[in-house]
C-alpha cells in the first residue's frame, strides 16, 4: 500500500504542476506563478499525508476472521505475539488461552485482551497492530467527511459512489466532478477519472466503476 500512497502524491504533484502551466501561457503567456504552485502543491501533500496518517491511527476497523494482528503487553516482551484471528474469531494467547476479538474493534479487542490478563499481570497495558488485513483494503481519501481505508466484503464488489458513501460523503468543498481513482494495473501506474455529478445527477451509473483491491479514491478540493 505504501507504493500506492507515493503514486498518489507524485500524482498530484504532476496534476498541479500541469494545469499551472496551462493557465500560465493561456492567460499571461508567461508562467509566473511558480512559487504558488509550489505552496500549493505542498499543502495538498501535507493534506493527504494527515489523511493517512489519521487513518494508520484510527481503530475504528473491526477485527475480522484471517486478520493478521501483532499483541504487546507493555514491559512484558516474552507476551509478544503475532497471530492470525480464527474462523470463529478467536486467537490463542499466553496465559489466558482462547479469546475472542473478531467483531470488535481494535481499543476494544485491546480491553478484552487486558481484562483477562489482569489476573496474571499486575495492570497490563496492551497495545495491538494490524499486520494483514483479511479482506483487500482501498483507500477513500481527499474531500470526504472520513478519509478511511475500507475493506471489499468476501465475494462482493464495491464502486465509487458506494466507497465514498461509507465514508459519510462528500466535505462541502469537494470537487466531485474530478475524482481520481489511482490504481496499479499490469506493473504500471494509471488514473481514472470519475465524474461523480454525472452518475448521480445524470443517472450514467456505468461510470461507477468498481473498485479493485489497492485503489486509491482521491476527491479533490473544488478551485473557486
Amino acid at each position: 500500500m505504501k507504493n500506492y500512497i507515493l503514486f498518489l502524491l507524485c500524482f498530484i504533484s504532476f496534476c498541479l504542476v500541469s494545469c499551472a502551466s496551462t493557465k500560465g501561457v493561456s492567460v499571461t503567456g508567461e508562467n509566473n506563478s511558480v512559487g504558488s504552485v509550489d505552496n500549493e502543491t505542498d499543502s495538498i501533500q501535507d493534506q493527504v499525508l494527515n489523511d493517512i496518517s489519521n487513518v494508520q491511527q484510527s481503530k475504528n476497523y473491526i477485527l475480522q476472521s484471517g486478520d493478521l494482528v501483532e499483541i504487546k503487553v507493555f514491559m512484558e516482551p516474552n507476551m509478544d505475539r503475532v497471530l492470525r484471528i480464527s474462523s470463529n474469531g478467536t486467537v490463542t494467547y499466553p496465559l489466558i488461552g482462547n479469546v475472542k476479538i473478531g467483531g470488535y474493534c481494535v481499543s476494544d479487542a485491546e480491553e478484552q485482551l487486558a481484562e483477562k490478563l489482569k489476573y496474571y499481570i499486575k495492570s497490563p497495558q496492551v497495545s495491538m497492530l494490524i499486520k494483514e488485513y483479511s479482506n483487500k483494503m482501498v483507500y477513500v481519501l481527499g474531500q470526504v467527511k472520513k478519509p478511511s481505508e475500507i475493506s471489499i466484503p468476501p465475494e462482493k464488489t464495491i464502486t465509487v459512489l458506494e466507497a465514498i458513501t461509507s465514508v459519510g460523503g462528500f466535505t462541502d468543498i469537494a470537487n466531485t466532478s474530478k475524482i481520481k481513482v489511482l490504481r496499479m494495473e499490469n506493473g504500471k501506474q494509471k488514473s481514472i477519472d470519475v465524474d461523480v455529478n454525472a452518475i448521480t445527477k445524470q443517472g450514467n451509473k456505468s461510470l461507477d466503476i468498481e473498485l479493485i483491491p489497492g485503489d486509491v479514491v482521491f476527491v479533490p478540493q473544488s478551485m473557486f
